[in-house]
């Protein structure tokens, strides 16, 4: 019995039987495991029967129909569908849908279903016979089960440099075993970096497909590196007419693109994944108000390359690949090594493979919510006697969002703010709310077996003892507290964001268990929860000032120490606790996992009005916590925070916010910013950065700022000669003169100052002023008469 981690997954056809293929990284370095003869499936009504069996010979398709003890969630009776081969089953499914019969779990790959239904996570088990390759060991006849073998991963990071036309001219390529550059070009003399010069652009790939088979990576880092540079080095190895053998086992990578209107992309290289560094820092939840390399580096790690602007980028890589190509090794090597740093500094790859244990889905699947949550409850829905439904996205139903309050504006002293511990898996868990315990709870006789039920929302009620889900839950939370005692953050990460997207999967049209009687008792509960828990709170003498899906805001009334807030805020979690281990247990018989935990104590808070509105704002505010002598200021929603607002606004927030927080008078700094800004001393914070959302050509009728501006950038590269940045989905830099919007690197005009006064820095001062009797008007109309 050999361990080993899944790296990739494929099956494939052969003449009467399929194959499939699992590349696994093992102790002893990496194994190909073939498992031969599983059969792909799907579902059938037992009703439909005799006309399936029917349709399917008239064309020949070879099947095999077996009756299982198996039902739909309508409680119906179906047979299991088998066919020799992927192309045969496509086929049927061809046939039935043309006689629109109905048929189930056709989209579950084969590899996937062979993995899920042994409940494999990532690691494996297996026999097989061994045969020694060059490079791996190959298992034939092999048989697999569920391991725990935790992995340790060699990676690569690469990144291509070329010309506008997609033109190599260089590789670069780091890792621990190497680091080096492929550079198209006569040899010279080199500095610190290992070169490896090459003739022609044909030359460079047969050396890089030599690197992957010397150095062997399982993983494949990059920026964009699917979208950008595998499309790119795929398209120009195509070219060539060259194999590109670049997977294990001599193989060559498949690309495809998602669809004809999506520029997504998607890479297979069998025995080796390939991660982006956004899509895997979105996956785990990051955000940044920029995700280009330079600017994810920077928030990252305090630096990043030296060239910003796409046009200075390409003409400078030109001009380095004809002057001094020593340079651009340097230059592209940079590249790698940041992407490899931020990989490092947000432990990624471990996030990832934590992921991987705790669901089974791909290390390189991109989000993932749902086919985490599939991997977790199939096998099992399989075990308890039930298939799976089919999507039905047309008959999707809303549910009610999270509970958001109607908030008490104010500049308060001492706020508390109280939180539930992951509040919608812990309802889940409490008031077991799971698919097929609504299944089940329906099924409940009102009367007899009405002590079964746990009641939902919009009409849904759960089995109490026939379920899944809050015990999945209960084993992650458990898991997620040891990973917290034990220092394993990013193990700890992936739990977090695994539970907290069950609520997500649920109410999804993209999930094939989504049904709004579970989402509803979901967030209905979360209501109920919310408004009961102010309720409590104001019992004991409190003011709650605002709510937000698992939060409560508490004016404690007047200013207290922090020791005296800490006193408070753990007496009131310890008080609402218990009543709601009591309610649970006196109104529904049911253990209590709700947890109210004492999160902050803001010394100062702000929680401000609509603009224009003297009604409170939800999801905005601001506040001044205070750790011993440290200091921290807490913008939620606010300008400081939202990339739609310039640095001029978000700097002069902060500034300003931080005096009244602390009783300072904010006139003479306001004047001396608003001088500033008129005399031309932050023009550099004048930049507008707004992504278009759709196509330029799409914008017809209504014409916003960024797009008017996109507009002028791409009439002026088409002057220059140069690539046009803004046809498609694209961000655009803009500021704005008194000829309206326009790009930052094209502007003709004088910058209009006035804009900025009226639609920057009055909104952000009127924002907090009032509350202290003061106006942005009245502080600065004697300064602006002198202009």
């Amino acid at each position: 019995m050999q361990q080993g981690f899944v790296l990739t997954r494929q099956s494939r056809d052969l003449a009467d039987s399929t194959e499939i293929t699992l590349w696994l990284s093992t102790e002893s370095g990496p194994a190909k495991v073939v498992v031969d003869g599983e059969q792909p499936v799907f579902f059938v009504f037992a009703d439909d029967f005799s006309q399936i069996s029917s349709v399917f010979s008239s064309h020949k398709v070879r099947h095999t129909f077996k009756s299982l003890t198996l039902k739909t969630f309508d409680h119906q009776a179906i047979y299991g569908c088998y066919f020799l081969t992927n192309k045969e089953k496509i086929q049927a499914t061809q046939l039935l849908d043309n006689q629109e019969i109905h048929y189930f779990e056709s989209d579950i790959r084969l590899p996937d279903r062979y993995l899920m239904e042994r409940f494999v996570c990532g690691g494996v088990n297996f026999i097989g016979q061994p045969t020694t390759k060059k490079g791996f060991t190959e298992y034939r006849k092999a048989k697999v089960k569920a391991g725990d073998y935790i992995p340790a991963l060699s990676v690569v990071s690469l990144d291509i440099e070329c010309s506008e036309k997609g033109i190599l001219y260089s590789v670069g390529l780091h890792s621990d075993r190497d680091s080096r550059v492929i550079m198209i070009g006569e040899p010279q003399e080199e500095s610190e970096l290992h070169i490896e010069w090459v003739a022609d652009e044909k030359a460079l790939l047969l050396a890089l497909e030599r690197w992957f088979t010397e150095f062997d990576p399982d993983v494949v880092i990059g920026w964009s590196v699917i979208d950008f540079d595998f499309r790119l080095l795929v398209k120009r190895a195509q070219w060539h007419q060259l194999s590109f053998r670049i997977g294990r086992g001599n193989s060559t990578p498949f690309w495809r693109q998602s669809n004809k209107n999506s520029r997504q992309g998607f890479i297979s290289i069998p025995g080796r994944v390939v991660l982006d560094g956004i899509d895997s820092l979105k996956t785990a939840t990051y955000n940044f108000n920029s995700w280009s390399l330079e600017s994810v580096s920077q928030e990252l790690l305090n630096e990043g390359k030296d060239i910003h602007n796409v046009h200075d980028r390409m003409d400078e890589i030109n001009r380095m690949f004809r002057e001094d190509k020593c340079a651009l090794a340097k230059y592209n090597l940079q590249d790698c090594v940041l992407v490899t740093r931020i990989f490092e500094h947000t432990h990624l790859l471990e996030f990832l493979i934590e992921r991987t244990r705790l669901t089974g889905v791909e290390l390189d699947r991109v989000g993932g919510s749902v086919a985490a949550f599939t991997n977790l409850y199939l096998p099992r829905l399989h075990r308890a006697g039930y298939i799976a439904p089919n999507l039905e996205s047309e008959n999707w139903i809303a549910s009610p969002g999270g509970y958001v309050m109607e908030s008490k504006p104010g500049l308060y002293d001492s706020v508390l703010v109280l939180d539930f511990k992951s509040l919608y898996p812990s309802i889940i868990r409490s008031f077991l709310i799971d698919p097929m315990g609504l299944v089940e709870g329906l099924k409940l006789d009102q009367g007899r077996e009405s002590y079964q039920a746990v009641a939902g929302f919009r009409g849904g009620q759960f089995h109490r003892e026939k379920h899944f889900l809050p015990k999945l839950i209960e084993d992650l939370w458990a898991a997620r507290d040891q990973a917290k005692r034990n220092g394993e953050k990013a193990f700890s990460q992936a739990i977090k964001i695994i539970m907290n997207s069950f609520y997500g999967v649920l109410g999804s049209s993209g999930c094939r268990f989504f049904d709004h009687r579970l989402a509803s008792s979901i967030t209905m509960r979360g209501h109920e929860v919310l408004g009961k828990t102010k309720d409590m709170i104001e019992v004991e003498g409190y003011e709650v000032i605002y709510g937000d899906t698992d939060s409560v805001f508490v004016s404690l009334g007047a200013s207290k120490t922090q020791q005296e807030a800490d006193v408070i805020g753990l007496q009131l979690v310890e008080s609402i606790n218990q009543q709601w281990t009591d309610n649970l247990r006196n109104e529904f018989g049911l253990d209590n996992h709700l947890e109210l935990e004492y999160e902050t104590h803001y010394h100062k808070f702000l929680m401000p009005t609509i603009r224009g509105s003297e009604m409170g704002s939800k999801k905005r505010y601001a506040g001044l916590v205070v750790h011993g002598d440290q200091e921290s200021m807490v913008f939620k929603g606010l300008e400081t925070v939202r990339t739609d607002w310039t640095a001029l606004a978000q700097q002069f927030q902060k500034n300003l916010y931080h005096m009244v927080f602390h009783d300072q008078n904010p006139d003479d700094y306001i004047r001396d910013y608003v001088n500033k800004t008129l005399a031309g001393e932050h023009d550099d914070l004048l930049i507008y950065r707004k992504r278009l959302r759709r196509n330029l050509s799409d914008y017809q009728k209504n014409i916003p700022p960024q797009v008017r501006a996109a507009r002028l950038a791409d009439e002026m590269n088409h002057k220059l000669g140069r690539p046009l940045q803004y046809q498609r989905k694209a961000t655009i830099e803009y500021v704005f003169t008194l000829s309206g919007a326009e790009p930052r690197e094209y502007r003709q005009s004088a910058i209009d100052y006035n804009h900025y006064l009226d639609k920057q820095l009055k909104p952000v001062a009127d924002g907090i002023l009032p509350f202290i009797g003061k106006y942005f008007d009245d502080i600065t109309a004697p300064q602006l008469g002198l202009f």
